[in-house]
């Protein structure tokens, strides 16, 4: 999704948002909620819901009393009420899908210290909160350094200015607990701010800073994610993929959130399906499981001497022989159930000329002696056409002599 300020360049690259991810049109936003009433009026005698939602430098997001009972709507640059000072940031929500969007996140609506919003921003307050931002980066990077010069075990992930300039907010990593009381000193002595230093985890950096998945796309938790719920190795097990941290982590290091998108059916197709630790008694041998297909609803046996040998059943059939265990029968044998489900293939496509080939652009190697000799063969005949038809002279000195028999030699010599 684009919104009217995203431009190209003259050679046809896209050079993004102008607004730096604060536009007004709500097309580049980040977990953005629908408002989905905004057509419908109040009844009569109803107040509109005097409580907005702000959202602030990229996923943070707050709620405000309309005490002064402006005329906001979703898209409005808003000052609002800080611990010190105004913060600036842009409407996101009105009316009563604040008041869901509060329930769902545990905030009292009631609660009579919730912080106002003091009026629209003017063009003076828009120009301080854009020039702290453009210096952001900077001192991004000149926080990290001062990070790595006292040698402190953590990473500066991101930083966020107040509206009007007086604070600064680091965002940061760590493994271990930091000790980051020089850092705040040297940071607020070299930027002339006040500091405030907040830990956070490795998933909420990487929905910070965004990115762009292994399926193609954007990140998940960067763009409509509103929670992080707990993801074990279990969904994967569950799932039968190979636990290989490489595959199953994200960009956060941990694992992917997507992994608990398919969770549930997962486990609903499971609950017929008989545990893989299943031992099947027959008259030939016990048999266990090695392979289950939950889509196929198929499983695959091998005897305990032939374990490489693997026998087909379907989900059914395993549970038929398990009832017959149950009673101390044995099957004869699990060849007789295997049988049963080989279906022919049948050929939906079949090629006569030849061209789904993957080797019918290359051709046959010919071998250099061959090509020599041809190579030979052609110079003489050349130079028999340029004589005159007749044989090339030859220019051994020895030509003319009779070649002898070495082994006519060997014998008078003997």
């Amino acid at each position: 999704m684009g919104c009217s300020s995203c431009s190209t360049g003259k050679d046809g690259q896209p050079r993004g948002c102008k607004n730096n991810g604060t536009c007004g049109t709500d097309g580049c936003n980040k977990l953005t909620v629908f408002d989905w009433l905004s057509n419908m009026s109040l009844p009569n005698g109803e107040k509109p819901f005097d409580c907005v939602e702000v959202r602030f430098k990229n996923s943070r997001k707050e709620f405000f009393r309309n005490s002064e009972n402006l005329s906001l709507s979703i898209g409005d640059i808003v000052a609002t009420q800080a611990q010190s000072g105004h913060d600036v940031g842009m409407v996101t929500l009105v009316g009563e899908l604040v008041k869901v969007q509060m329930k769902r996140k545990k905030v009292d609506f009631n609660d009579p210290e919730l912080p106002k919003v003091y009026r629209k921003a003017s063009q003076k307050d828009i120009d301080v909160w854009q020039k702290c931002r453009n210096r952001e980066e900077e001192i991004k990077k000149r926080s990290r350094e001062i990070a790595i010069i006292l040698k402190l075990q953590m990473k500066i992930s991101d930083v966020e200015f107040q509206g009007d300039g007086s604070k600064a907010t680091f965002y940061y990593t760590a493994d271990e607990r930091v000790d980051f009381r020089q850092l705040i000193k040297d940071m607020a002595k070299a930027f002339g701010i006040r500091i405030e230093m907040r830990q956070i985890g490795y998933r909420q950096e990487a929905q910070r800073l965004g990115g762009i998945g292994s399926c193609g796309r954007e990140l998940c938790c960067s763009t409509w994610l509103s929670d992080f719920r707990s993801v074990s190795t279990s969904a994967a097990r569950y799932q039968q993929l190979s636990l290989n941290p490489q595959k199953l982590a994200g960009q956060c290091g941990k694992l992917k959130c997507c992994l608990n998108y398919e969770l549930d059916v997962y486990l609903e197709a499971l609950k017929d399906f008989p545990s893989s630790d299943t031992k099947l008694l027959t008259e030939k041998g016990v048999a266990f499981c090695q392979k289950v297909d939950i889509f196929k609803a198929t499983l695959w046996f091998s005897y305990k001497d032939e374990p490489a040998n693997w026998h087909a059943l379907d989900k059914e059939q395993v549970n038929e022989i398990l009832e017959k265990n149950k009673k101390n029968e044995k099957v004869a044998s699990l060849e007789e159930y295997a049988m049963e489900n080989i279906v022919e293939e049948k050929v939906v496509f079949e090629n006569v000329v030849g061209e789904d080939s993957l080797t019918r652009f290359d051709r046959p190697k010919k071998s250099r002696r061959r090509n020599n000799r041809n190579k030979g063969r052609k110079q003489n005949r050349d130079k028999a056409n340029v004589t005159g038809g007749s044989r090339p002279a030859n220019t051994n000195a020895n030509s003319g002599k009779k070649r002898r028999n070495p082994r006519k030699k060997r014998q008078n010599n003997a």
